[in-house]
This record gives structure tokens, C-alpha cells and sequence, in this order.
């Protein structure tokens, strides 16, 4: 079983190595953000919960998270394990989540990698980013422009630059990235289960490292 934190701030290839993951060793990816919606959505009983926070405009507890990822672990589809991405983002939350796979689903997390990426990278690959409204198709202006520059390839639909893709935006993210990530590579350096990878290396050959680290 491969249960892995992905840690690495924004643009630095996670989505892409998960998706490798996820079809080589046939695990599945989990947002809490997506959790939350679906349970919202579904009206559960932690959705009702969590929504009376989400409408006040105010964080989701902890502990109502921690819960909804249980339920979520407990799923079939999590019996060859999960990646874990966004989460958690304090060593509070590790500490809950650790707390709750060793003892209620006597399983840990088995492996935590950092993607470790330059913020000028980091910066040069998110500005460049377009999003078709439409459907939602993702392209980068140098690293994969679209067919016709501008226009989406799927709809011809005009490709949109989002205002969590501009640079001051970015450059605020990453300062939060910073300051809530080195806690959490003190906390997980510290299991034996800690490794970094230069993430700004090519794709292929950071996913080799990744399978060398996963077995």
C-alpha cells in the first residue's frame, strides 16, 4: 500500500507525477477541497456541518476534515492506498492525520516527497497558464501553447488568464507555501519517510526517482 503526501508549491509538476501514480500503482488522488464540495453537495451529516462554516465564511475545523477523510479512506477504491495533495497544510493537521490513520485505520502514511522548485520557475510557469472557461482545458503559452494561440483547441472557445494565475497572486501563495511547508518538512524529516526531488528536472526523470523512492 502507497500512502503518499505530495508537498511542492504551486506549478511544480505534482498533478502531473499523480497522474503517473495513479495509473502505475492504481491508487487514488484526494482533495479536501473536492471532499468538502461532494459532502456539501450530498448533504451528509459532516456536509450540513461543514457548510454552516463555508457560508459564515469561515476555515472547515480540522477535526470535521479529519472525519471526511476517514469515511473517504474507508472507500473501496482506497485499498491500494492514496495521494494526498494540498493536505495536510499545518503540523496540527499532520499530527490529527496521523493520529487518525494509526489508531482508527491502523495504517501511516507510508512516503512523503517535496517537489522542490525555484519561486522563479515557479512564477514564469503559472503566469503563463490560460484556462478555457468552456471546458476547462489547461495550456501554458511556451510549454503547451494551444493549436491557434489563444483559442482553445476543443471548442475554439477564448482562452482566459485567471487572477489566481497572476504574479502578485502567485508570489503571495508561494510566501504562505513557505512558511506553512517548512514546518511540515520538520515534522515529516524527522519519520524517516521524508525525501525531495528537484522538481524542476524533466518530468520523466523526476517520475524515476519517484518509482525508485515508491518501490
Amino acid at each position: 500500500m502507497i500512502n503518499l503526501i505530495f508537498l511542492g508549491p504551486p506549478g511544480a509538476g505534482k498533478g502531473t507525477q499523480s497522474a503517473r501514480i495513479i495509473d502505475d500503482y492504481k491508487v487514488v488522488q484526494i482533495s479536501t477541497g473536492d471532499l468538502l464540495r461532494a459532502a456539501v453537495k450530498a448533504g451528509t451529516s459532516l456536509g450540513k456541518e461543514a457548510k454552516v462554516y463555508m457560508d459564515g465564511g469561515q476555515l472547515v475545523p480540522d477535526t470535521l476534515i479529519i472525519n471526511m477523510m476517514k469515511e473517504r479512506f474507508e472507500s473501496d477504491d482506497c485499498k491500494n492506498g492514496f495521494i494526498l495533495d494540498g493536505f495536510p497544510r499545518t503540523t496540527a493537521q499532520a499530527e490529527a492525520l496521523d493520529s487518525m490513520l494509526e489508531n482508527e485505520l491502523k495504517t501511516s502514511i507510508t512516503h512523503i516527497i517535496s517537489l522542490e522548485v525555484d519561486d522563479e520557475v515557479v512564477v514564469k510557469r503559472n503566469t503563463g497558464r490560460r484556462v478555457c472557461p468552456k471546458c476547462g482545458a489547461t495550456y501554458h503559452i511556451k510549454f503547451n501553447p494551444s493549436k491557434e494561440g489563444g483559442i482553445c483547441d476543443n471548442d475554439s472557445e477564448t482562452l482566459v488568464h485567471r487572477d489566481d494565475d497572476r504574479e502578485e497572486t502567485i508570489r503571495k501563495r508561494l510566501g504562505v507555501y513557505h512558511e506553512t511547508t517548512a514546518l511540515l518538512k520538520d515534522y515529516y524529516g524527522k519519520t524517516g519517510k521524508f525525501a525531495e526531488l528537484n522538481g524542476d528536472d524533466a518530468p520523466e526523470n523526476v517520475y524515476a526517482k519517484i518509482k525508485e523512492i515508491l518501490g
